[in-house]
């Protein structure tokens, strides 16, 4: 009987050591299939860690905003709420008021800004929790197959610096904007817009993520349940901004969201191959906006929409439209990612730490294409060219050439998928015929 019993508990391994089993069968598409995406990032974010602190100890850190930034908020510190006298060594202070909120609690943690050892650490911090932010999003999305991810995080030299050698605010405002993501996901809508209106107080970069965040709010809610949710982000932005408004409104706002704002040449990523005057021309800002406008209305009228819906029908009531309305959950990602990669393709200039604006969106644009033939292998070369754009310094015309080349065949490979709700509903129809 002992040796019967010997012989069952040999032929019942317990639940994990089957699935430890199963993995190291299939170990050869653990990177290939989307369902261990959990495993293949949890040691990726682990690795991370390492990696954070290695860059901090070994690598020289560079300063080029941070003294400016902790001027900026000194200003605030001793009592000048007139944006138009606020500056640094590097100019006048051009962020809304939660950057000055942000960056006066680091600030003091840091010593007055002196400890910057202190604030690599924190922004350390800031990497891991966008990652988790980012991860959580691909996880739940399950559109990328594992092995990229390698690529969304330890390949990337340029934004391990921007984040802990050059302590940007633009890290600070994507990792909210990544949280307030989430929260769309989870369903928390007006939570999602409080978050992203603070992600927009930090750079108004988010805002480029506003046409497509509209259009999920009008398909979820309809116009009138869309205002409440609008008025929240703008009360947000006139609390944090009251100390300022009350002072000098017109300078607060010419300031903290000065569209009009005049970029150098010599720090151009995107457009190194045109003539300085070209660059500083207003007739070609002009033409770049009105390309960008135009883009945004065809996708939202092609892609995102379902077709043959009036886009009219979006500012009803869901409940009272001709076609019921299904909810924009699964498409949330990447109409707010779309949306802002239209804006980064018609920017009038890229900045270097520009790049986590967009940089962690790349690949579920990619792998969200409609161009089926564009091989794994193909894509991959697409992300590292663009890294290689935007770690080429300075800028050539090549360089420049090829983002605006990589930038093109992502948004044709987008145009070309099937519009979203269509897919949707081709999914749907699949399921009812499966049961």
């Amino acid at each position: 009987m002992a040796g019967g019993v010997r012989r069952k508990s040999r032929g019942s391994p317990s639940p994990l050591w089957g699935k430890l089993h199963t993995l190291w069968q299939d170990k050869h598409l653990i990177l290939f299939k989307t369902e261990h995406t959990l495993l293949v990032v949890s040691v990726l974010w682990i690795l991370e860690i390492g990696i954070n602190l290695w860059v901090i100890q070994k690598v020289a850190y560079t300063e080029i905003d941070w003294k400016a930034y902790m001027d900026e908020v000194e200003g605030v510190i001793n009592g000048t709420y007139d944006y138009t006298q606020l500056k640094g060594d590097t100019g006048p202070l051009v962020y809304p008021a939660g950057f000055v909120y942000i960056f006066t609690a680091l600030y003091y943690i840091t010593s007055r800004g002196v400890n910057i050892r202190l604030g690599q650490y924190i922004f350390a911090v800031f990497y891991l929790v966008t990652l988790l932010l980012v991860f959580r999003i691909y996880n739940r999305t399950k559109k990328v197959p594992p092995y990229v991810f390698f690529f969304v995080c330890c390949a990337s030299y340029r934004i391990h610096s921007i984040f802990v050698l050059r302590l940007f605010n633009d890290p600070v405002a994507m990792m909210l904007l990544f949280a307030a993501t989430n929260l769309f996901l989870d369903g928390y809508w007006t939570l999602g817009c409080g978050v992203y209106s603070l992600a927009v107080s930090v750079k108004m970069n988010v805002l480029l993520f506003a046409p497509g965040l509209l259009f999920c709010l009008l398909w979820e809610f309809g116009l009138v349940r869309t205002i409440p949710k609008l008025s929240l982000c703008a009360a947000i932005q006139l609390l944090l901004g009251l100390p300022f408004l009350l002072n000098n409104p017109v300078g607060y706002l010419s300031r903290a969201f000065d569209l009009g704002r005049q970029f150098m040449f010599k720090w151009t990523v995107n457009w190194r191959f045109l003539p300085e005057w070209l660059f500083l021309n207003r007739y070609f800002h002009l033409v770049l906006l009105v390309a960008h406008l135009l883009t945004l209305l065809l996708f939202a009228l092609r892609r995102w929409k379902r077709p043959g819906e009036n886009i009219v029908e979006l500012l009803k009531e869901p409940s009272k439209r001709k076609i019921p309305a299904q909810g924009i959950t699964p498409q949330i990602v990447l109409i707010l990612f779309t949306s802002n990669f239209i804006g980064m393709c018609f920017s009038r200039s890229l900045h270097y730490q520009f790049y986590v604006w967009y940089f962690h969106t790349l690949p579920y644009l990619l792998w969200s294409g409609g161009v089926k033939k564009l091989a794994h292998l193909l894509r991959v070369l697409i992300l590292g060219l663009i890294e290689l754009s935007w770690n080429t310094y300075p800028s050539t015309n090549s360089s420049s050439a090829a983002l605006h080349v990589c930038h093109l065949i992502i948004l044709l490979c987008l145009w070309l998928a099937p519009p979203l709700m269509e897919k949707k509903e081709h999914t749907t129809d699949k399921e009812n015929k499966s049961h």
